[in-house]
């Protein structure tokens, strides 16, 4: 742990050092002010206190020099102090920062295979607490490396003033950091439990949020809320424990610089009456020994927060080493016109698991529409993420105008592309900032354009600030059809040459996707469309039926109608359920 520990601050001190070289340097001159303050309350004692008290006055001048120098002391701890933590706080806040964004870049970066792999809690664990964990070490280190200086600096000043009270240091101080590393050992697991624990409480205080309508209406709110409970618990326990075990060091912590003292006064005694030492300099070694116990706990603050350290760097970094990106290009593609699709003896699987797509050979003309009709299961989704390129095929490729999704460039495949999919996501904001989605080249005549090929436009007009109304989170005062209708303009917005539309208008009435399919017509992109209705399928150029993921048959939907029994079947039982 401790050398997990120690490769954690060498990469935060490689990453900042110039913040920590400050830091450091204001916690070293703390340090040694602490030492030389000592000898300081030592010398006026020793060498002005009770010749005052012999003689039964002091000067002006000497109060004068004495307040003197104890404010500059004073002054320069107080620099000391500010700049310490001053680059210590700017050092911790600027690695949280940085790596809540490294974290946050690679979340986007990996594709939905990883995604769909990891609970959404523990996603958002990674980026809050176990970066704030892996980091929260920083703010006591630069004291630690500070007081470790002060400890040679007290050894050495010791040895000069006198080797019999120099022995207690030299125990002392060996005895502080056993006692450091033996509560580190201990500490480890239950730091690293603790940590595992709150990513646990994340991910299903998350899934509990999400599924609120479930719970609600299945009337599971009791058992819903023992279930969050149990790992409540569990955590509240780990933390109990963590708290448990720092109750037992801490005091031994603070009560180790006390028995120094009592040590130093007991043997200084004796030193003093054989006339070995001075009244100045056993005040000196006795007053250092008591002021001690703050600083020497940094190092003890430092090792206890190892192991939290260490749990959160291991879980930050087992989402930045993770694989499974998509190398793109630097291809790009000819002409604004729409685009033609190209599926070529594809074949696809999800992970381990059995064959989803199998030799997969299909067309989409440019400027055509093609419908994607298939019994659940058939790997119509699946196509629909191969032909945007959120995955990749197993065997085979895909292609837009002959160029293979892999060799395009990622703003070309983006800029080309859209997909809508089946369940729409609308972000806690504006219609505006919904559909632009910040792209400089959206203006409101864009938005609006786009609106009306949704069929929108009407439902947007009549809301109370039209593209300035607030959708709420996930859009939730809209209706589902209202929220598809959003989407579908969105990626209308972006003008793209190629439209994947997946279930995309299941919650729309059929007379409304007669007429957005019937605007999309003349959009000027080529459209892929996963359809179930009867009607919707009708208005596609061309059918593309699967089955249990192979291409059964191509053509219009009145030659699959008279040719293909199962398309039959599967079509008249969509219009039945329909009915």
């Amino acid at each position: 742990m401790l050398v997990r520990g120690l490769r954690v601050l060498g990469h935060a001190i490689r990453t900042e050092p110039r913040l920590f070289t400050i830091s450091v340097l204001g916690s070293s001159l703390f340090g040694l002010l602490i030492i030389a303050n000592s000898y300081v309350v030592g010398s006026i004692i020793g060498d002005v206190v009770v010749p005052a008290f012999a003689a039964g006055s002091i000067t002006t001048g000497e109060l004068a020099l004495i307040v003197a120098v104890l404010l500059g002391i004073s002054g320069l701890r107080v620099a000391s102090i500010f700049g310490r933590r001053l680059g210590a706080g700017f050092m911790q806040f600027r690695l949280q920062a940085r790596y809540r964004s490294a974290v946050t870049r690679r979340y986007l970066a990996l594709p939905p295979a990883w995604h769909q792999r990891h609970a959404t809690g523990t996603l958002l664990s990674n980026a809050s607490s176990d970066v704030e964990a892996a980091f929260g070490v920083i703010a006591p280190l630069p004291f630690a490396v500070g007081t470790i200086v002060m400890i040679f600096a007290a050894v050495l000043s010791l040895f000069v003033t006198d080797w019999v009270l120099a022995l207690v240091g030299v125990t002392l101080f060996p005895a502080l950091f056993a006692l450091n590393f033996a509560y580190s050992r201990r500490m480890s697991p239950r730091q690293i439990q603790a940590q595992r624990m709150r990513a646990k409480v994340s991910a299903v205080a998350h899934e509990s949020f999400d599924g609120a309508l479930v719970v609600k209406t299945m009337g599971r709110e009791a058992d819903e809320s023992r279930r969050f409970g149990v790992f409540v618990t569990e955590l509240r326990d780990s933390l109990i424990s963590v708290g448990r075990l720092r109750g037992i060091f801490d005091p031994l912590m603070d009560s180790l610089p006390s028995v120094g003292t009592l040590a130093v006064l007991l043997l200084g005694t004796w030193r003093l009456q054989t006339g070995a030492i001075s009244v100045a300099e056993l005040v000196s070694v006795a007053f250092l020994f008591t002021v001690l116990a703050f600083p020497v706990r940094a190092i003890g603050w430092v090792v206890g927060e190892l192991p939290r350290s260490v749990a959160g760097w291991e879980r930050v970094q087992a989402v930045l080493s993770a694989d499974g990106d998509l190398a793109y290009g630097d291809g790009t593609l000819a002409g604004d016109g729409p685009a033609e699709l190209r599926f070529e003896r594809v074949d696809f699987r999800y992970a381990d698991g059995p064959p989803v797509l199998r030799d997969v050979t299909f067309t989409v003309p440019a400027g055509r529409t093609v419908a994607l009709v298939g019994a659940t299961g058939s790997g119509k989704s699946t196509i629909a993420s191969l032909a945007v390129r959120l995955v990749d095929p197993e065997a085979g490729h895909v292609a837009i105008d002959g160029v293979k999704l892999p060799d395009l460039s990622g703003a070309a495949l983006a800029g080309a592309t859209a997909l809508v999919p089946q369940v729409p996501f609308v972000f806690d904001d504006s219609v505006r900032g919904n559909i632009a989605l910040d792209r400089p080249e959206i203006g409101d005549d864009s938005v609006w354009k786009a609106l009306r090929l949704a069929q929108a436009d009407k439902f947007v007009g009549g809301l109370p600030e039209k593209l300035d109304t607030e959708v709420g989170e996930r859009g939730t005062s809209l209706s589902g059809g209202q929220r598809q209708r959003l989407t579908l303009a969105r990626a209308l917005a972006g003008k793209p040459r190629l439209l994947v539309l997946d279930d995309a208008t299941s919650a729309v009435d059929p007379r409304v996707e007669a007429a957005i399919l019937g605007a999309l017509r003349h959009a000027g992109t080529s459209i892929l469309v996963v359809a179930y209705r009867r009607a919707t399928i009708a208005l596609a150029d061309e059918v593309v039926y699967l089955h249990q993921g192979r291409v059964v048959a191509t053509g219009t939907h009145t030659e699959l109608m008279a040719t293909q029994p199962g398309y039959l079947n599967l079509v008249t039982a969509y219009e039945k359920a329909d009915r």
